[in-house]
């Protein structure tokens, strides 16, 4: 199959041939359809999480066919259109048992524990637990984002933020996560500030229902904004970015009792922010994190994706071969453009 791979963190990603994979017995090969380029794949090729195993393949939020499927495997057919949350987990532990497998201490996550879906096959383990099948008329191109950045706001919206009609929130930074954060938080209702350093980015956050768009400025603090927007301070603030800037500027916006929702991932220097722990007790706010999304719940996603709440393929602004999108991949850290690109040919064509 043909397949971008890199053989050294931060070097040459490669698009070449590399072997076919085989399923487990307990899970199945997805031929890739189309398949998002996240941050995280970023993060991932830099070395950022140096438990990748090199030579490496990455890509975590696909969309496919399924082609196999292992002898142990039940609940899902070779034919069968699907996605898969990036978290995988192994459906036998306690922490599955409870309903959490995003969390899931054995998981596994494609892209990252072991080869992605930055090619023309992708192989899955625990796929009875994990693998979704598609409605029909989700494109493959949209559903791609549902394994990782959509989802993965829907469940900080809607699990961990509990965002309701009326709710104030604050959504930090507008790439994948946090403009479909700004989607879904505004077709439940709430009135959403949505903050970033890019007009274009803040542009589409408008379109998606964000009633009012803060440009934030280097070295500025941009709280009293959301502050004077909100009348003393966000019920919810999601940072869907993940800095120490971000994070910190995230919990000061809160008004009493509120809740930060941390989203992106904190790595690096940014990996221990001085938290501000003092507004903790003073104000009794509350910090959570929130990690990907579990399969079971993929349907309140689809309800309301099906009555047009929300509208996914809005969030894709491009698509491109393999070769431009591993070229893609490398520029993460620059944060090119705004959406979703996603690369929808594995061919060779590009």
């Amino acid at each position: 199959m043909r397949a971008a791979i890199f053989r050294e963190f931060g070097g040459d990603i490669d698009v070449g041939t590399v072997h076919d994979p085989v399923p487990r017995p307990d899970g199945v090969v997805v031929r890739v359809r189309a398949n998002g380029i996240c941050r995280s794949d970023w993060h991932g090729w830099m070395g950022h999480d140096r438990s990748i195993p090199l030579p490496h393949v990455p890509g975590h939020e696909m969309a496919g066919d399924v082609v196999a499927v292992g002898s142990e495997v039940t609940r899902v057919r070779v034919g069968d259109r699907v996605t898969a949350p990036f978290v995988l987990g192994c459906g036998e532990c306690d922490v599955c048992e409870a309903g959490h497998e995003h969390i899931c201490p054995n998981q596994y996550q494609f892209g990252f524990s072991g080869w992605g879906s930055f090619a023309e096959y992708v192989a899955l383990p625990f796929a009875d637990r994990n693998v979704v099948r598609l409605l029909d008329d989700i494109e493959y191109e949209t559903a791609a984002g549902l394994g990782c950045r959509f989802a993965t706001a829907f469940r900080a919206v809607v699990d961990q933020a509990k965002v309701v009609e009326g709710t104030k929130i604050a959504v930090w930074g507008c790439g994948g996560v946090g403009l479909s954060a700004v989607m879904i938080a505004a077709a439940l209702g709430a009135e959403v500030i949505a903050l970033d350093l890019s007009s274009d980015a803040l542009a589409l956050a408008s379109e998606f229902g964000a009633a009012h768009t803060v440009q934030v400025v280097p070295d500025e603090s941009p709280v009293s904004a959301v502050r004077d927007i909100t009348g003393g301070g966000a019920d919810v603030s999601i940072d869907a970015l993940g800095a120490t800037t971000t994070s910190v500027a995230s919990i000061r916006s809160l008004r009493p009792q509120g809740r930060h929702v941390q989203v992106g991932l904190m790595i690096g220097d940014d990996a221990k922010p001085e938290i501000p722990m003092w507004r903790l007790h003073a104000y009794e706010v509350e910090l959570t994190g929130s990690h990907g999304m579990q399969a079971w719940r993929y349907p309140a996603m689809f309800a309301m994706i099906q009555d047009g709440s929300v509208d996914p393929s809005r969030l894709v602004t491009k698509t491109v071969g393999l070769t431009e999108g591993a070229a893609h991949l490398t520029r993460m850290g620059e944060y090119p453009g705004a959406g979703i690109v996603v690369i929808n040919d594995f061919s060779g064509s590009d």
